[in-house]
């Protein structure tokens, strides 16, 4: 079996700031203008994007939200559980695996302006994935959340927000 290191250096993978490992694989040349797109939205976005992640044992991927769909695709390793708070507030917990009689998927769909974080369903473990979004990824449409704006926001969820977003680094 393979270890994360191997995976971290053979990919190029590099830390995230949300936490795990990743490298944008593609980005379309095609792109569309922002008036194709929400009024939210300024300037022209990649049509796609594609990136790797990795997760390892002990980390976490902390609540962030992107404001378009994305796709996650599990390839290898543990199974990975995430934890999805929809715009409405409904908390929605998505197993990303290739267990399916226990309730997990090899693909799994977000929807854009949810806030969701990540994480390992299985200790002493790691787990390699891709994602899709699009339009393309751009940082002006990513906010990464403190656990003390999700706290206000929906405290009906704290437990999770905690174990997610702890301030202690």
């Amino acid at each position: 079996m393979n270890s994360a290191e191997y995976f971290i250096s053979k990919l190029r993978l590099e830390k995230h700031i949300k936490g795990g490992y990743f490298r944008e694989i593609y980005r379309s040349s095609i792109s569309i203008g922002d008036k194709c797109l929400h009024s939210n939205i300024c300037g022209d976005r990649s049509l796609l994007t594609t990136i790797y992640f990795l997760l390892k044992s002990g980390e976490v991927s902390k609540f962030h939200k992107l404001k378009f769909d994305e796709i996650w695709f599990h390839h290898y390793g543990s199974s990975l559980l995430l934890h999805v708070i929809e715009e409405n507030g409904d908390y929605k917990p998505l197993k990303l695996g290739l267990d399916i009689e226990n309730g997990e998927l090899p693909q799994v769909l977000v929807k854009g302006n949810s806030i969701f974080g990540a994480e390992l369903l299985h200790k002493n473990s790691f787990s390699l994935l891709s994602c899709i979004i699009a339009p393309g990824f751009d940082y002006a449409d990513f906010t990464l959340y403190k656990d003390k704006e999700l706290l206000k926001l929906y405290p009906q969820h704290a437990e999770i927000i905690k174990k997610l977003n702890s301030e202690k680094d």
